[in-house]
C-alpha cells in the first residue's frame, strides 16, 4: 500500500468502508478497533478553550458506523487533549455504548475521581513522553505524571498508555519495567522507518514487548507517511509480532488528526491482515489480547 492510496474524507463519507484486500486473513467479525477519539457535537461537548488545535467534529454515530463497516464489535476511545480535563464527552459515550472502552488524560491538578473509573468503562490513562517535543503541549500529562501517579493507577485498576518514540525510550525503559501498572505503547513507539529494524530505540521497544510488561499498538500508518511504499513498515510489524504476539492490539487511529489525505481506516485493516500473515494472529490481536486488556 503506497501513501498515495489514503482516501480524503471529501471523497468518502465518514467511516465508510472500500472493502477488504484480496489476499488478506479472512474477515474478522466482532473483535476491537483499540484507539480512536471522538469530537462533538461542540454545541454539546465545547473544546477546552486552552488547546493546541481545533478538530472537526468526529460523533458518536459516525465512529459506530465505522465499526460495523471494520466488521469490529468493540472500540476503545482515546480522551484527546484538545478536551483539557473535561471527560463529559467520553464518559457519555462509555455509558450510552458498552461495548466501548476509554483512556482518559490525568494532567496536573485533574479532579477526575479515578477510583470510580473502572466502573464506567474505563480502562487506562494515556501520557505523553516524545523526543524533541520540548515542554508538554496543553490538555496532556507527562512522564513525570506517570510515574506520580501509577500507584493510584494500579489501585484503581487501571494502566498506563504512554504516547512516545523510539527515540526516547532508552533512556525510561528501566522505569517502564519498574511501574505498578502496564504500559501500553501507542503508534508502534513512532518507529523510524529509515532507520530499520535495528535501530536501538526499536530493539529497546522489541525487548519491552518480550519482557511481557509492555504492550504496543499495531498502528503504523502515522510512522510512514513520508514513506512512498508502506510496505517498509512491514518488517517492523514483523519484528513485534516475533518478539511477543500475545502483548499487541490493532488501533484504526480514527479519525486521522492532522493527516492529509485522511487514509481510508478500512485500507489501514486489510493493512494489518495482509501483513499479520495468518488467521491465528489476526484472531489474537484483534480479539483474545484486547479481550484481556480492556475488558
Amino acid at each position: 500500500m503506497t501513501a498515495g492510496a489514503a482516501v480524503p474524507d471529501s471523497a468518502r463519507p465518514a467511516g465508510e468502508a472500500s472493502g477488504h484486500a484480496a489476499g488478506a486473513p479472512s474477515e474478522p467479525v466482532g473483535g476491537w478497533d483499540c484507539h480512536a477519539h471522538l469530537f462533538g457535537p461542540y454545541a454539546r461537548f465545547p473544546l477546552a478553550a486552552d488547546r493546541s488545535y481545533t478538530p472537526p467534529e468526529a460523533l458518536e454515530q459516525q465512529y459506530l458506523a465505522l465499526l460495523r463497516r471494520l466488521g469490529l464489535r468493540h472500540g476503545v476511545l482515546v480522551h484527546p487533549s484538545a478536551y483539557g480535563d473535561d471527560h463529559s464527552l467520553l464518559l457519555h459515550a462509555l455509558q450510552s455504548q458498552p461495548a466501548l472502552r476509554g483512556v482518559v488524560v490525568v494532567p496536573p491538578g485533574s479532579t477526575l475521581p479515578l477510583g470510580d473509573l473502572h466502573a464506567r468503562g474505563v480502562r487506562g490513562a494515556r501520557f505523553s513522553h516524545r523526543s524533541g517535543a520540548g515542554a508538554n503541549f496543553s490538555g496532556s500529562a507527562s512522564f513525570d505524571d506517570l510515574r506520580a501517579l501509577a500507584p493510584a493507577l494500579a489501585d484503581a485498576g487501571l494502566h498506563a498508555e504512554l504516547w512516545t518514540d523510539c527515540q526516547a525510550l532508552p533512556a525510561i525503559a528501566d522505569t517502564l519495567q519498574d511501574l505498578p501498572v502496564p504500559v501500553v505503547i501507542d503508534h508502534m513507539g513512532g518507529f523510524d522507518a529509515k532507520a530499520g529494524v535495528d535501530e536501538p530505540g526499536f530493539r529497546v521497544l522489541l525487548d519491552l514487548l518480550a519482557s511481557g510488561k509492555v504492550w504496543a499498538k499495531l498502528c503504523a500508518y502515522r510512522n510512514l507517511l513520508n514513506e512512498a511504499d508502506w510496505d517498509v513498515g512491514r518488517a517492523f510489524h514483523q519484528k513485534m509480532l516475533e518478539a511477543n504476539p500475545e502483548q499487541l492490539v490493532w488501533g484504526s487511529d480514527w479519525p486521522h488528526l492532522r493527516v492529509n489525505p485522511v487514509p481510508d481506516a478500512t485500507q489501514l485493516l486489510d493493512m494489518f491482515m495482509a501483513w499479520a500473515g495468518s488467521d491465528a494472529l489476526v484472531q489474537r490481536v484483534l480479539f483474545h489480547n484486547p479481550e484481556r486488556l480492556y475488558r
